[in-house]
């Protein structure tokens, strides 16, 4: 398992929030658990770019940072649900704040995204 080498700065608020949501697919992991979607099958469905591993490390540490909790029911086969807690509750207006902005930015983020993606490839062809 990963260790981490250099200590975290953890001075501000932002820090802290980096902190705990730095990884490609916890914010959508709470969104989607938010909105119903709790057992790992379901979530891999709505994150098909993700592998169940990296989705299984993430909702981890999202368990780790007491986003979410985890039920592991007795049965055969072994059934799992996330579900959100009330400190993961706060943070889904501050990620359908997000949300909203980037679909009021949509058109210029996309194409902010396109051409630096462009430009990174017209490098790899010069070299």
């Amino acid at each position: 398992m990963y260790e981490r080498k250099i200590i975290p700065n953890l001075n501000c608020g932002l820090d802290l929030i980096g902190e705990v949501l730095y990884g490609k697919w916890k914010i959508r992991l709470l969104w989607f658990i938010h909105q119903g979607h709790k057992r790992p099958s379901e979530l891999q469905r709505k994150i098909p770019d993700a592998s169940r591993r990296v989705l299984n490390i993430q909702l981890k540490e999202l368990e780790e940072h007491e986003l979410v909790s985890k039920t592991i029911y007795p049965v055969v086969p072994p059934k799992v649900e996330y579900a959100l807690t009330e400190f993961g509750e706060s943070l889904i207006p501050i990620i359908s704040a997000l949300g909203q902005w980037g679909d009021q930015h949509e058109d210029r983020l996309r194409m902010l995204i396109i051409k630096k993606i462009q430009g990174s490839t017209n490098v790899e062809e010069n070299i």
